[in-house]
């Protein structure tokens, strides 16, 4: 995959054989990252491997439509294309899915609450070690008792009733302190302010979604909207750990391919790694080191080298270089740091260098066929071909109306989950506690059960939650839309979803 040309004309080029052993994008602000970032995004795309990319400015949107020799700057390009012998360079779009977690530049992307987990939801939450052990009991209570926590008013309620039977909970699991309980319903409330319910809820996101080729063989772009997610770091961080752990449980084992099945870029990488307990940290890097081996390659994306745990630097196979200033001691400790993980050059002062680089100039070193570093060369980096700047919203809502998923993550589903089933406790164990006062024990007891059977609530809720996944498959065929949903597995997952949504209640 050609990156650019060093000083003497060689080409410098990724092996894809070796793309999945990581990656780092580093440079000052205005070196030209985002360039050299949507360069490789198309290489990987138009090799047929499929890519995932947080669009924190909103330039990189314009990837979805191919450049024009009417930009301000295509002078530049064309003349940098000539300059390294790019004979076929042309103007070029690449396919494109747009997602936005808040639904409103792309497709909206959720979870539940259960599949997050108590580790990254303390994270998210910022919660101390005390609070995350009572976290950690409430969701063992919720999966021993089959309650669904899908998304923030199932975790609310889960939270309120541990808040009125924390002696129950004590006893059974541990202290369970009201204080503790308190304080994570604080937090719940305050990072619900920012929009991070949003996040949570159903139709969960299908993973493979991110997998896809379009009729040409292409690798489709999946573009995260996250310039508005971006004012809260803590979630934007979170959900990509998320995306991490997701992919690492879901795909098998397939070593080191030909190509990546999928390729990761993290803009603002410094943000995954910021205020990370130990644990948390250990986590990731044990998620990258082994991620490899499923045929995904992650690319960190970020001002300053340093910014990367050396736990997880040292994972990172292919490194791009842009320059970086020497404006305080900490800068010049950076440098210092970047230039010495690169296989030594005996023809360049690579600390020199680094402040030196123009923009659209890199040092790259990549993985050879054997595995080894190659010897860092100074780069001058090829022109991308697709728009450099973002697309307009007439575009966007062009571009998503193709999408092969319109339709599929859209409206957001409600179905019957914890909160619904403890506030049906509830009232039921209210009405029973009147009727007892009016009638006594002995008499209540043989009255039937007030709340149907979990069997046959399961039962209907089953069946109608996948009738209407059958149907929405159906009706968008019959509109001529493109579907990647499998009707017999969503039916059958709904099934089982419910049947597990229905027991104790």
């Amino acid at each position: 995959m050609f990156l650019g040309n060093d000083l003497n004309g060689n080409r410098q080029a990724l092996d894809l054989s070796r793309a999945n052993r990581h990656g780092l994008i580093a440079g000052a602000t205005g070196t030209g990252k985002t360039v050299t970032l949507q360069g490789m995004a198309e290489s990987f795309s138009a090799a047929g491997v499929p890519v995932f990319v947080a669009d924190v400015k909103g330039d990189l949107s314009g990837i979805a439509m191919p450049g024009s020799p009417t930009f301000k700057h295509a002078d530049k390009l064309e003349s940098r294309a000539k300059e390294l012998g790019m004979d076929d360079y042309a103007y070029s779009d690449n396919p494109v899915v747009f997602w936005d977690l808040y639904g409103k530049n792309g497709h909206p992307i959720r979870t539940t609450v259960s599949e997050m987990g108590p580790l990254l939801l303390a994270r998210l939450l910022d919660l101390n070690e005390t609070q995350e052990g009572v976290l950690q009991i409430v969701f063992r209570y919720a999966d021993e008792n089959k309650l669904l926590l899908l998304d923030f008013e199932d975790l609310r309620a889960m939270l309120a009733w541990a808040y009125d039977n924390s002696k129950e909970l004590s006893g059974q699991y541990g202290n369970v302190s009201k204080q503790s309980v308190g304080a994570i319903q604080r937090q719940l409330l305050s990072f619900e302010s920012q929009g991070a319910d949003h996040f949570f809820g159903e139709p969960a996101l299908e993973i493979d979604d991110f997998l896809t080729v379009d009729d040409q063989g292409r690798g489709v772009v999946n573009v995260l909207a996250a310039e508005e997610l971006m004012r809260s770091p803590k979630l934007y961080a979170t959900f990509l750990l998320w995306l991490l752990a997701e992919l690492f449980e879901s795909l098998p084992e397939v070593g080191d391919p030909e190509k990546p099945k999928l390729v990761f870029f993290f803009d603002e990488a410094h943000l995954l790694f910021d205020d990370a307990p130990d644990a948390l940290q250990d986590t990731i890097e044990r998620v990258v080191r082994l991620i490899r081996s499923k045929g995904v390659g992650v690319y960190f994306v970020t001002q300053n080298p340093i910014d990367i745990p050396e736990e997880v630097a040292g994972q990172l196979g292919n490194r791009v270089q842009h320059a970086l200033r020497a404006f305080t001691p900490k800068d010049q400790r950076a440098i210092k740091a970047a230039a010495e993980t690169f296989r030594i050059n005996p023809d360049l002062d690579v600390a020199e260098a680094i402040t030196e680089l123009r923009v659209g100039e890199a040092l790259v070193s990549t993985l050879d066929e054997e595995g080894a570093p190659s010897i860092v060369q100074r780069t001058l980096i090829k022109p991308p071909r697709s728009r450099l700047g973002p697309v307009n919203a007439k575009e966007r809502a062009i571009i998503q109306s193709v999408s092969p998923h319109d339709g599929k993550y859209d409206e957001r589903v409600d179905r019957e989950s914890a909160e619904e089933v403890l506030a049906q406790k509830t009232l039921d164990a209210a009405k029973t506690a009147e009727e007892v006062e009016e009638k006594g024990v002995e008499e209540v007891r043989k009255q039937p059960r007030k709340s149907t059977s979990m069997w046959e609530k399961a039962g209907k809720s089953a069946v109608k939650a996948a009738t209407g996944s059958l149907a929405s498959i159906a009706v968008a065929t019959a509109l001529g839309k493109k579907s990647s949903a499998d009707p017999v597995r969503t039916g059958l997952n709904a099934f089982v979803r419910n049947i597990l949504g229905g027991l104790m209640r």
